[in-house]
């Protein structure tokens, strides 16, 4: 905590707090406003420290399997089949340094409450600006193109070629809405270069990369494009501020968690009838909204997820008026606090608690139709049944990783090693890829014991999160309670899709996950 009396102290605080804000704020929807505002909390925090000489810093379960992971990183990247690959990597896996961040700035549960409202706040606003994307449309749907046409007779990496009833949508990083538009931007291009285009392929979002060549025949042309197009498509999978749907769906995946938790929180506690339905109100409609934006991704394994993860932490709301209600008839006292029929209620909120999992489970079943109607009209034929070509290629790709794992047990073959042995080592295509899930690459890049390493973090936080979530079940406080609350159905909806997601590999979702590891630790352990 900062210095009393210290007026250093107070402005380093407040620029670190209001760092973490915008990060939490940004997180959902902009890697590069969110690095900055880690940045702002991080120096902010380093500030403070030094003035007051408190780093607010906290002894864990965590410390000890965490920082094992990383030496065994650095251990494994040293052994690497690449080591000059593998030590390169080095710098975005210290992104886990951030957990200390998150768990050292705010000094008091009120200020981590509220920095989690601003993470549902920020994914509400990204999810609304992807639903009015998908409402306006995307690009120019491609109806004709002229036989002379570059974007004709090259090739697309991870497709066939352009092809009308395709949808061109950036070009050289910048939206573009109609022909007129896409011409413009070829004439822009320096001769010489080659364009990157942006587009939604048969079903699936395209990054061509390596596009045709610009030259000055091409750009001196009457449609350097020569595309026909007169409407945007509405047929793309919804991805927000950015243009990862993958990254999109695990981001709205954690808050929505951390809405319904504070939805429940405040549901099973008594106060002034009026702000508490309005809580109550405003974080369900989060919650809502932000399921819908998951169904929108079209990403089925992140809507088997959430719905795991919302049952969960509709399962551990109810826990606690399981336990009142057993209690109800004699007016025990557990821990301190009255549980008795007189003080609860019990009857009403019985009654009220079954209501509250119907809530949930029918919000599942329509995000999960959603869902499927959006999986059908976006992706190819056959992604509901998983019969699609992204299906088998995963399984081929988690096949192949999975036989190679005993030559490399110890060490692994090291991070982003395969990148330069793909072909050699067996995996299918020209596309160079990851496992598709976090055990299987953890054990691929860096061995069995970095494996081992991860799910001892995994449980330690696991053990923290959810003996903190019992002690403040019975609490006054509804919004600690409520974060821990939907921190166990986002770490249980994260963990299910990693087994069929590298998400631990994603920086964007890594970093929320490590902010909410920091906050989880901040909240059981203030005083």
């Amino acid at each position: 905590m900062p210095a009393r009396g210290s007026r250093l102290a107070q402005f380093a605080h407040a620029a670190a707090l209001g760092g973490l804000a915008l990060y939490a704020f940004f997180a959902p929807g902009s890697i590069a406003a969110a690095w900055i505002a880690i940045s702002i909390a991080t120096v902010g925090w380093l500030a403070r420290t030094l003035v007051s000489r408190r780093a607010n810093l906290r002894r864990t379960a965590l410390d000890l399997p965490l920082w094992s992971l990383f030496g065994w990183t650095v251990l494994s990247a040293v052994f690497s089949a690449e080591p000059d690959i593998s030590l390169r990597k080095l710098p975005s896996v210290a992104a886990f340094l951030f957990f200390y961040v998150a768990q050292a700035v705010p000094t008091t549960r009120r200020e981590v409450s509220w920095l989690a409202h601003a993470l549902v706040a920020g994914a509400c606003v990204c999810t609304l600006w992807g639903v009015g994307d998908l409402i306006v449309g995307r690009g120019v749907v491609v109806e004709e193109i002229a036989e002379g046409s570059v974007l004709r007779e090259t090739a697309m990496r991870g497709a066939t070629r352009l092809q009308p009833g395709d949808s061109v949508w950036r070009v050289n990083g910048r939206r573009v809405d109609s022909v007129a538009e896409i011409d413009a931007a070829v004439r822009s291009a320096d001769a010489g270069s080659r364009l990157r285009l942006s587009v939604i392929a048969r079903g699936e979002h395209v990054e061509w990369n390596d596009g045709p060549l610009v030259t000055e025949a091409v750009k001196s042309a009457a449609s350097p494009a020569g595309l026909r197009g007169t409407r945007r498509t509405h047929n793309f999978r919804v991805s927000g501020w950015t243009r990862h749907y993958e990254t999109f769906a695990e981001t709205l995946q954690i808050a929505a968690q951390l809405a319904l938790g504070f939805a429940l929180a405040h549901f099973t506690r008594r106060g002034p009838p009026a702000s508490r339905r309005r809580l109550i109100l405003l974080f369900f409609t989060a919650f809502g909204l932000l399921a819908c934006g998951i169904a929108l991704t079209a990403m089925r394994t992140t809507l088997v997820a959430f719905s795991l993860g919302a049952l969960v932490t509709a399962w551990r709301a109810t826990a606690r008026r399981r336990v009142t209600t057993q209690a109800e008839a004699g007016g025990a006292d557990l821990g301190g606090v009255n549980v008795g029929g007189a003080k609860t209620g019990g009857a009403g909120l019985t009654l009220s608690m079954n209501r509250a999992r119907v809530v949930v489970m029918a919000a599942i079943v329509v995000v999960l139709s959603l869902g499927a109607f959006a999986v059908w009209r976006t992706r190819s034929a056959g992604a509901l049944r998983l019969r699609d070509d992204s299906s088998r290629l995963r399984l081929e790709v988690a096949r192949i990783a999975a036989g190679r794992v005993p030559e490399r047990p110890f060490f692994g073959h090291g991070m982003d090693a395969l990148h330069r042995h793909w072909a050699e080592w067996g995996f299918p295509g020209d596309d160079m890829l990851h496992t598709h899930s976090t055990p299987l690459q953890l054990a691929f890049d860096r061995g069995l014991p970095a494996l081992a390493l991860w799910l001892w973090l995994l449980a330690a936080f696991w053990l923290t999160l959810t003996r903190g979530e019992k002690l403040l079940r019975d609490s006054a406080d509804a919004n600690s309670h409520g974060l821990l609350l939907g921190a166990t159905g986002a770490t249980a909806g994260f963990l299910c899709s990693s087994l069929v997601n590298y998400n631990f590999g994603d920086a964007e979702v890594a970093l929320l996950l490590w902010w909410m590891m920091g906050s989880v630790v901040r909240q059981v352990v203030s005083d």
